[in-house]
């Protein structure tokens, strides 16, 4: 089981909080390596012997340049990067591996709220259905564990601990001899897939939507056992596991002869150094950090074995088919009884109690709750102050059966720009002050804004297609109205009179709708004039937009009847 250190160091704020780990044994690096470090030492020290007191003078000589070869070259082997990578996907597939350990307790759960009866039959359905996962999942444990394999070497042993019955291994016991290639582990999550059918059949579950949720909750569980199976018989590839494991021994036996102290005048001071005379400290500690890497990757290879950090299987088998029956059996339809909650009266609690050593004042705030956003919005809007205005923006109006959007686009001039329309002429600056305006009249369709386009030339056409798209609603109406009138035949006179109102009625819409257009005609015009002013203008160029509007509805020629 792996073993867990995590209340030691909760609170890392003493000096040394990590240090207290060192003295562990059980799951250390030291029990995992100590073997290997006596075998490197004690070949260490062999050289060593060898080279001092048994090689004659020729001999060491020759000892001599295989220590410098191999200090010279053995630093090619690129271990860090090798090991790095190789133990990054061990771990990653190690804890993939765990979380893909499939759980009864969901199952448990959705068995026990929508398997109904108290009756013997229905507390026999709930507790199969748990007993046939657990035995799945113990089935597929002892494929791949050998822990499991030594406590569940065959069916009797399952029988006697009560995860399987003799006719139930009789049966699959049938199947492995007609199917002998094929593990069985999925036949008891059949079987209960087969007696949550019964069930709904028996009318013992509430729906067909809850009968598929049980399904899918077992199809997810086979799923996680089938999953457990392809990470046993799908390991890591073997070249890779090979070139690390050959790398690191070979790295470590050219330290061997590499590290060795030798007695040359002419050398560099690493060869002679007087530490590695006695004791190869800093071999040793390579040796150490970079064996222990090596260990750390074999121990996780294969989390289902014996190693410390290796998964409590035997503690998951009993504690699954533990709280599998008491989740269904002795839990199931019962509850305590309610009563009202303390914070009854006040809905909800404006705060927990605390005690005193670990009262808290300061509430969690978002990132960007303290930050001072006064800078940047000043800074904004003396950005946007000092600009000139590009474009202007109009959208039309939104009728009855369609939505027409219309953009008018005018480029105003860097300093200044000029508006004129029918006998007013005005020049604005960009901060609002008007320079001049004089009268000067101007040709009925030559009403203009220093720019792009005209706004009365856009109302005339909005306007013309209004008028068209009324009058193709009126001719459709009367084509309407006139087969309706053949069709009626004796009823002819109610019929003419209806008629005559719809006729009547068509024609006060078209009234209506063009004196909504003068007035709508008059309100843009207004809102354009503004929009161009800005909310800086002075009190003269507001009384200037006035004396325009007032001006344009006395040239305003007569509106005409609308037509019969």
């Amino acid at each position: 089981m792996t073993v867990s250190y995590t209340a030691e160091v909760a609170t890392c704020r003493r000096f040394g909080c990590f240090w207290k780990l060192l003295a562990r044994w059980r799951a250390s690096i030291y029990k995992i390596i100590w073997v290997d470090l006596l075998a490197f030492l004690a070949s260490f020290y062999c050289m060593a012997i060898l080279y001092r007191y048994v090689l004659t003078k020729d001999d060491r000589s020759i000892f001599e340049e295989l220590v410098i070869y191999c200090h010279s070259y053995g630093y090619l082997i690129p271990l860090s990067f090798v090991l790095g990578f190789y133990v990054s996907v061990i771990v990653t597939r190690w804890w993939n591996q765990y979380i893909t350990v499939p759980w009864p307790d969901p199952l448990a759960v959705y068995v026990s709220a929508l398997v109904r009866g108290q009756d013997e039959h229905g507390r026999l359905m709930r507790r199969s259905i748990m007993r046939y996962m657990c035995l799945g999942l113990t089935m597929v444990l002892s494929m791949i564990s050998p822990v499991i394999k030594r406590r569940f070497p065959n069916y009797e042993y399952l029988i006697d601990a009560g995860l399987m019955n003799r006719n139930e291994a009789n049966i699959i016991q049938a199947m492995d001899v007609k199917f002998p290639k094929h593990p069985k582990y999925w036949m008891p999550i059949m079987w209960a897939a087969s007696i949550c059918t019964r069930a709904r059949k028996e009318g013992r579950i509430w729906d067909d939507f809850s009968l598929k949720s049980m399904i899918d909750e077992i199809n997810k569980f086979r799923s996680g056992c089938n999953m457990l199976i392809h990470y046993d018989t799908i390991s890591i590839p073997l070249v890779y596991t090979q070139v690390v494991t050959l790398a690191v021994y070979t790295y470590f036996m050219a330290a061997i002869f590499g590290h060795q102290w030798i007695e040359r005048k002419d050398m560099d001071e690493v060869y002679s150094n007087i530490v590695n005379y006695y004791f190869p400290l800093f071999s040793t500690l390579e040796f150490f950090f970079f064996m222990g890497w090596l260990k750390v990757a074999e121990t996780l290879i294969c989390p289902f074995g014996d190693d410390d950090d290796d998964f409590e299987l035997n503690w998951l088998i009993d504690r699954n088919l533990q709280v599998s029956y008491l989740i269904v059996d002795e839990m199931h339809n019962d509850h305590p009884q309610l009563l009202r909650d303390q914070y009854w009266d006040e809905v909800f609690p404006n705060e927990l109690p605390y005690q005193v050593d670990v009262h808290r004042g300061e509430h969690p705030e978002a990132s960007t709750a303290k930050l001072d956003v006064s800078k940047i919005t000043a800074s904004a809007a003396k950005h946007t102050s000092q600009d000139d205005l590009d474009w202007v923006q109009y959208y039309g109006e939104e009728g009855e059966e369609e939505h027409e959007e219309h953009e008018l686009r005018i480029r105003f001039a860097p300093r200044e720009f000029n508006f004129s329309h029918s006998s007013l002429s005005v020049s604005i600056t960009p901060n609002g002050s008007i320079l001049d305006h004089t009268d000067e009249p101007m040709g009925e369709d030559e009403h203009t804004l220093s720019g792009i386009t005209s706004m009365d030339e856009f109302d005339r056409l909005k306007e013309e297609r209004e008028r068209e798209r009324i009058s193709r609603q009126i001719q459709h109406t009367a084509m309407t109205l006139e087969l309706m009138k053949g069709e009626l035949g004796a009823n002819a006179s109610t019929t003419n009179s209806t008629l005559s109102q719809q006729v009547e009625q068509a024609r006060s819409i078209q009234s209506a709708f063009a004196r909504s257009q003068h007035s709508m005609r008059s309100a843009r015009s207004q809102q354009l004039l503004q929009a161009s002013l800005g909310p800086r203008s002075s009190e003269s160029s507001q009384q200037t937009a006035r004396s325009f509007l007032v001006k344009k509805k006395q040239q305003q020629p007569p509106q005409p009847p609308p037509p019969q």
